[in-house]
């Protein structure tokens, strides 16, 4: 399955119901484990590649587009493990990654679009935005931290936002990492049974677990309201690692192919340099 299959397959389109989806299955891929690693590899060296083509583009100053990769899921879905070992794989120079916490007294003070926009990748980059606004429309409906017609207000803002975003040469990349309730549990309780891993585990993790049903029903309606032609939610299911590592990968290709950056030609004369080179 090429790039391009990928986008197709995972995408949102009408009548998704995220229910439906069986976190352990693995759209599109009929392999195990050992090949996914495999093509996980061998697609590295094609995202680097491209990648540093792009921004060699930014370092000459003929860069127009740019890529924003979304990471949004329940806690302990694998978003780590993305940006290290996707993100992680190319050069870091050409990465610009943004992990938004609660915001700050002075970040509430502005629209909740305000710090998003200052984050946004410059051409050139590939953006990763570990949570994102649509924290303001998940954790904001589930907790009741806006008014509901503030959160209404917030859905259409987010799609002006992105086409915006999208219409100035910025590739958006919107991916759910979808993991059942089963699965979150192990991967919580060895964190707990780990030292290494303590700092990992949050204690309000199991709080916002008790509230799963209502989490699941509010990105249902993120997909709903936000799935657009300019920025697309892609929902992967991610109980297997391996599997849902991959299908970002191969997300990003499909990117970074339709961009098609080209390395920069020479401003100068290479033969008259090759000449002084070695004479010198």
């Amino acid at each position: 399955m090429n790039a391009h299959t990928w986008t197709q397959t995972l995408r949102v389109g009408s009548g998704f119901r995220l229910a439906d989806l069986d976190p352990d299955s693995k759209p599109g891929y009929d392999h195990g484990k050992s090949q996914g690693q495999a093509d996980l590899a061998a697609g590295l060296d094609d995202l680097n590649g491209l990648q540093e083509r792009l921004f060699a583009e930014s370092r000459v100053g003929t860069a127009k587009d740019s890529v924003l990769l979304v990471l949004q899921a329940m806690d302990s879905a694998g978003k780590g493990g993305i940006v290290r070992h996707v993100v992680g794989g190319v050069d870091p120079q050409g990465v610009a990654l943004a992990a938004f916490k609660a915001p700050t007294a002075e970040e509430r003070e502005h629209d909740f679009l305000w710090r998003v926009e200052k984050r946004l990748p410059e051409p050139g980059f590939i953006g990763v935005f570990d949570r994102s606004h649509y924290e303001d429309v998940l954790i904001g409906r589930v907790r009741q931290l806006a008014a509901p017609e503030e959160i209404e207000r917030r859905y259409d803002a987010i799609n002006e936002f992105e086409a915006r975003v999208a219409a100035s040469g910025t590739r958006i990349i919107k991916v759910m990492l979808h993991i059942s309730p089963e699965e979150q549990k192990e991967r919580l309780m060895e964190r707990l049974e780990r030292p290494d891993k303590y700092w990992k585990y949050n204690p309000g993790d199991v709080d916002e677990r008790m509230l799963w049903p209502q989490y699941m029903q509010a990105y249902q309606t993120v997909f709903d309201r936000t799935s657009t032609e300019a920025a697309p939610w892609y929902v992967i299911p991610a109980n297997a690692k391996w599997y849902a590592r991959l299908a970002v990968q191969e997300l990003l290709l499909a990117a970074l192919e339709d961009i098609d950056p080209q390395w920069p030609g020479a401003d100068f004369d290479v033969e008259a340099e090759k000449r002084r080179l070695a004479a010198s």
